[in-house]
């Protein structure tokens, strides 16, 4: 799955890093203005045919992601005795990777897709700075970029139902090009608990096609969508949504197995080619004109520290000492309540017992609300509800243990059964702004190498002590729906870590280049002809997931290379 293509001889117009959410919109844009783009993607190649409904592929086993016993990243924290840790990922089993193939972690997502908001794009100015935190304004506006969120929901393809809230974005258009997924019957029984407590609760967007489009099916409803790639291409990938299109142009070259390790300037502010190692370890380099990086934050980052020369002694665009700083996760956490076969309607129980059928809510009732003891307004967040994951081994591992003793024999089986046959958990997820702070950042190792001998990227996931406040707050409203559901066992895990599968920031943009590392086109400030295009942009993250955002910044990017570079 390889592929075994070699890089023409003439220089490409541009050279991409990555083929994920970052880089899909330029190589779609470029490639059909005409302009050659050669595709450095450093996983395979997998094909729709190769995604199937396997949980031990999917998740059990690094086949979507890099082998951890050969790369890796190490973690820095503080622990409980206020020592700084580091240690590797692979001893910790905690996995930074996403996706490592075309299309990249976009083959696997969720595809939960929801806009910033324009209060995302001011915190500073609205909320005023927080002590600790290196908080900034947005150089740019909800109002620049709500034009490509739309053209993100035509070509990736969003569907859903717009409706009327409180904190609703302007939009240049009615509705979602594509109508809502099918639901279960538990979405009609959340938005009446919500109204019941006074909550406005809201249908959920998700980049998953409703209808057939073109060579992409519809969903099929399979129960098994996050973690896994999609066998009807009706997910929204950067593979299929825009890499296929990109390929009927002609005007696209796409090399997998191509792990960029340094990127080489020419003594004038300027890259001149990209080095990258294939799998049989041997080096190759190849020169463009313009060079995008969108290889995930923290792989991007790690990029730029790698690239040293004298022209660039701590790394590209680190003359500063900023490459790296202000990494921004998502805070927040998450929780669940049960509904139980034997204190539920046997007929209700029965429909929500049905498989495949979509949640699909969310509540922005609290995107910003009042703190209860200053009276002052504070940026909230998102709670998206959802459904257990489908999988059937860690759903069966929960099982094993009663009453702080493990399970096994004929207990454990009737333990599984009665779960899998008579229990359907509800889980919520709370999206909060993870504060940028001095704590979070990522650096090359000094301690760990990969396999091929480089540093890898150290990720310090220290956090800004006012992230969890917000995250409790949400807590405490979301639980009021769930008891007004009836639902039993609620419970909620408020963790001040981030998760592994939300990164940004590293690589700011801003007006200023003494506070920021690329210029609001997302230009390198010290460097003239390279661009950054994966959510290492991002000051601030918001209170929703990143992708849509960055999938709808590249198309901004893309679009003023194409008219203004290029």
């Amino acid at each position: 799955m390889f592929s075994k293509m070699s890089p023409k001889k003439d220089n490409y117009d541009v050279v991409v890093v990555g083929s994920g959410a970052g880089a899909g919109p330029v190589i779609y844009t470029l490639t059909r203005a005409g302009h050659k783009v050669l595709v450095l993607e450093k996983g395979p190649w997998y094909r729709t045919r190769h995604f199937r409904k396997d949980e031990l592929t999917a998740t059990r086993r690094s086949v979507y992601t890099p082998d951890p016993a050969k790369e890796f990243h190490s973690l820095g924290y503080t622990d409980e005795n206020g020592r700084m840790v580091e240690e590797s990922t692979y001893d910790s089993g905690w996995d930074w990777w996403n996706g490592n193939m075309v299309g990249g972690s976009t083959n696997v997502m969720s595809g939960y897709f929801q806009r910033m908001k324009p209060v995302d794009f001011r915190l500073l100015s609205e909320f005023g700075e927080i002590p600790g935190a290196d908080i900034i304004d947005w150089p740019i506006s909800y109002d620049e970029l709500e034009p490509y969120y739309e053209m993100t929901e035509r070509l990736v393809g969003i569907s859903g139902r717009v409706v009327s809230h409180r904190f609703a974005e302007p939009r240049s258009t009615p509705d979602f090009p594509y109508p809502p997924l099918k639901e279960n019957t538990v979405s009609s029984l959340i938005d009446k608990a919500a109204a019941q407590v006074g909550y406005e609760i809201i249908p959920t967007p998700r980049a998953i096609l409703s209808r057939n489009e073109g060579l992409r099916r519809a969903c099929y409803y399979s129960n098994f969508c996050g973690s896994y790639g999609c066998a009807s291409d009706a997910k929204g990938s950067s593979r299929v949504s825009l890499i296929r299109e990109a390929l009927k142009t002609g005007n696209l070259t796409l090399i997998t197995g191509a792990h960029v390790y340094h990127l080489e300037s020419d003594g004038h502010h300027r890259i001149r080619k990209a080095w990258y190692m294939d799998p049989e370890g041997k080096k190759h380099a190849v020169e463009g004109r313009l060079f995008v990086v969108a290889a995930q934050a923290v792989e991007s980052v790690r990029l730029l520290l790698l690239s040293k020369n004298p022209e660039y002694p701590e790394g590209i665009g680190n003359g500063r000492g900023l490459v790296g700083k202000n990494m921004v996760f998502s805070a927040g956490g998450t929780g669940s309540g049960e509904f139980h076969r034997d204190k539920t309607d046997p007929s209700l129980f029965e429909r929500l017992m049905e498989p495949g059928l979509f949640v699909n809510r969310s509540m922005h009732h609290f995107y910003v609300y009042r703190d209860p003891e200053t009276d002052k307004p504070v940026k909230g967040g998102t709670v998206d509800f959802l459904w257990e994951h489908a999988n059937p081994v860690p759903r069966a591992l929960r099982q094993t243990w009663q009453g702080g003793r493990p399970l096994w024999g004929t207990g454990l089986k009737q333990k599984v059964h009665d779960y899998f046959t008579g229990v359907r958990r509800l889980n919520v997820e709370i999206f909060t702004d993870w504060i940028p702070y001095k704590g979070s950042f990522v650096s090359l190792s000094r301690r760990y190498k990969d396999f091929r001998g480089f540093p890898v990227a150290r990720i310090a996931i220290d956090p800004h002590p006012g992230n969890m406040k917000p995250a409790r707050f949400l807590a405490d409203r979301t639980r009021e729906i769930l008891e007004a559901m009836g639902l039993q066992n609620i419970r909620f895990d408020l963790s001040a870590f981030p998760p592994s599968n939300l990164q940004a920031g590293g690589l700011r943009f801003g007006h200023d280049p003494a506070g920021s590392v690329l210029d609001k086109y997302n230009r390198v400030h010290e460097a003239d002809n390279l661009f950054v295009t994966d959510g290492s942009f991002m000051p601030t993250g918001g209170s929703v997931p990143f992708t849509w955002t960055i999938y709808a910044n590249s198309f901004r990017v893309a679009d003023y290379i194409k008219k203004q570079v290029l």
